[in-house]
């Protein structure tokens, strides 16, 4: 019984010296974040491919039981919407390779406007990819939210290729109007879809976005603390990522998560404790 939880990156500057050791060189700054979390979002290979030698690094840094999400090129999700591709996810492949057992899945990641009448290319998609991997996607079209049969509609793809519906829960957010520069940069960003928590696969993915307030997304996540809780006793093994609008504080608020899902079943073995931000002194 294992719970991952993780952050959006592994790297941000408000950690520095706080939660995480400064300076740090980039082949150690994956090292130090996985002494925090069991877990991170793979966000930047939605932007780049990464080279074979940075994803040879990333496997160096972590154990084989720590977990990537990885987010496929853009190029094959928003630019040419799954359909024939090509080169661009061979390239991806060969390139991730070196992660092994890290990957815990590949991240379809859909706009906004990829809706019900693109099922058939994402169908398409899912058949055409190796089995190697696990597969979970996001969508954004309200419509799968909304209309009962969308999103029937939609499981019967992913169930079908085995794949999991990652939910982006922005519900607290969304709740009251912002109240910082970050959380006003995030309304104009973020998805405004409700909440969804269903599970489709033994390998949950949850994406929360709470405020940057710690108090007013602890209070948010409780509904997912529970249902979380409810997955490891079904024998699930599920991934939480935890988000704020600016993530200051979203490292040890993982952290947290995990310890308030752990107090929901105490048979989940705790986190080890992360690597200290400052050598110890004499005194």
């Amino acid at each position: 019984m294992r719970l991952h939880v993780g952050c959006a990156m592994w790297a941000h500057a408000p950690w520095q010296g706080r939660f995480l050791p400064h300076p740090l060189a980039p082949a150690e700054r994956l090292h130090a974040y996985a002494s925090w979390c069991n877990a991170v979002e793979g966000n930047t290979t939605f932007y780049a491919t990464p080279t074979r030698a940075t994803v040879e690094s990333w496997a160096r840094q972590t154990a084989p039981d720590f977990r990537f999400l990885l987010k496929l090129p853009k190029t094959i999700t928003h630019e040419r919407r799954l359909a024939d591709p090509g080169e661009d996810l061979r390239s991806f492949l060969a390139a991730i390779e070196p992660l092994g057992p890290r990957v815990h899945a590949l991240w379809v990641q859909l706009p906004g406007s990829f809706g019900p009448g693109d099922l058939g290319a994402l169908a398409a998609f899912l058949r055409g990819l190796p089995p190697v991997y696990r597969y979970a996607a996001e969508v954004r079209h309200r419509a799968f939210f909304e209309d009962g049969r969308a999103a029937r509609d939609l499981m019967r793809v992913l169930g079908g290729a085995g794949a999991e519906w990652v939910p982006f829960d922005t519900t607290v957010l969304f709740r009251s109007p912002p109240t910082s520069d970050a959380e006003r940069d995030a309304w104009t960003k973020k998805p405004r879809v409700p909440r969804r928590a269903p599970a489709l696969t033994d390998r949950p993915v949850v994406r929360y976005l709470g405020r940057d307030d710690p108090a007013r997304t602890v209070e948010g996540w409780r509904p997912w603390a529970e249902k979380v809780a409810g997955w490891l006793r079904e024998g699930r093994s599920p991934t939480v990522f935890v988000h704020t609008p600016d993530n200051a504080e979203a490292l040890p608020l993982a952290r947290r998560f995990h310890d308030e899902v752990r107090a929901l079943v105490p048979g989940l073995e705790p986190l080890p404790d992360p690597v200290p931000a400052e050598p110890p002194t004499l005194f």
